[in-house]
């Protein structure tokens, strides 16, 4: 086959423009810290980074619906708490209340109070975390006392799940029948009829029916507690993911510096040997002399 001179210029320039080329694509590297600009030049390192960023992106979800779970979980532990104490000032009332001696003026001054802290656990139940009730189920639209009394709906007893990781989900809510139901207002109303009406043996019983009322609102603070610490343990587990998965990301998209930076290095050499090596194969024409 004949080497003609058009040949090797052609030759020459296709292999010059591939290694600035192979420059350009170093230099970008070094300047974006990126291994690729577009998909093309890479297909498998760009699906990986769109599967990375997806796993990346659902984590942080679940990032922000534990946070959201935190503030509802934040509230019904306070309110619990509340709760907790309103009980035990009703019980000092009860065991004061027991006294025989007590005059009528004194049980209805007693009586007065515990209507007040009636109010106050009706109060707490209807406890609302942005606009939604915490303590009536899945109808967090509905308040769960209304005018003293219980609203009993479809979803009262209803658990509220959220998922919190792929395929976990965690009810945020407890059933509030435990805790606020009819059983403890039944044992509030009755002690408040004792007290107006002087049954001294209902006020007596009272003592151990609002002891009850209130170890069943302990209970359901206990197991919210245990709620929370497994929150804590995914939240924690979620942030170990989510920086396992910024670093696979990193590896697979991300450019080493120093080896791009030696390739570049290197490039430059074979570039500038090229064109030394051009210079010499490309022999001048005729039509170089008749100029």
């Amino acid at each position: 086959m004949r080497i003609t001179h058009t040949m090797l210029q052609d030759n020459l320039l296709r292999n010059l423009f591939a290694s600035q080329k192979e420059m350009d694509k170093y230099f970008t590297q070094i300047y974006t810290g990126k291994k690729i600009r577009r998909p093309s030049e890479d297909p498998v390192i760009a699906m990986r980074g769109i599967n990375y960023r997806t796993e990346l992106t659902e984590i942080e979800q679940y990032k922000r619906n534990a946070s959201g779970i935190w503030k509802w979980m934040d509230h019904a532990d306070d309110a619990l708490d509340k709760a907790t104490n309103v009980m035990h000032r009703m019980e000092d009332l009860a065991i004061q209340a027991s006294n025989d001696t007590l005059t009528e003026a004194e049980r209805e001054s007693i009586a007065k109070e515990v209507r007040q802290l009636r109010d106050q656990i009706v109060d707490i139940a209807n406890t609302q975390v942005s606009g939604r009730y915490i303590f009536n189920g899945t109808d967090t639209d509905v308040a769960p006392v209304q005018d003293g009394q219980i609203v009993a709906g479809e979803g009262r007893n209803q658990e509220v799940r959220v998922e919190i990781a792929k395929g976990i989900t965690i009810p945020i809510n407890l059933n509030p029948d435990d805790i606020f139901g009819e059983e403890l207002f039944e044992n509030i109303d009755s002690f408040i009829n004792a007290l107006e009406n002087g049954y001294q043996a209902d006020i007596d019983a009272s003592i151990g029916n609002l002891n009850d009322s209130m170890t069943k609102i302990v209970q359901g603070r206990a197991e919210l507690g245990a709620r929370m610490n497994r929150l804590e343990l995914i939240e924690d587990r979620l942030e170990h993911q989510a920086i396992i998965a910024e670093d696979i990301m990193k590896t697979n998209e991300g450019v080493d510096f120093e080896e791009a930076v030696t390739n570049l290095l290197t490039q430059e050499v074979i570039h500038r040997a090229a064109l030394s090596a051009g210079s010499k194969i490309i022999q001048p024409s005729l039509v170089d002399f008749l100029r």
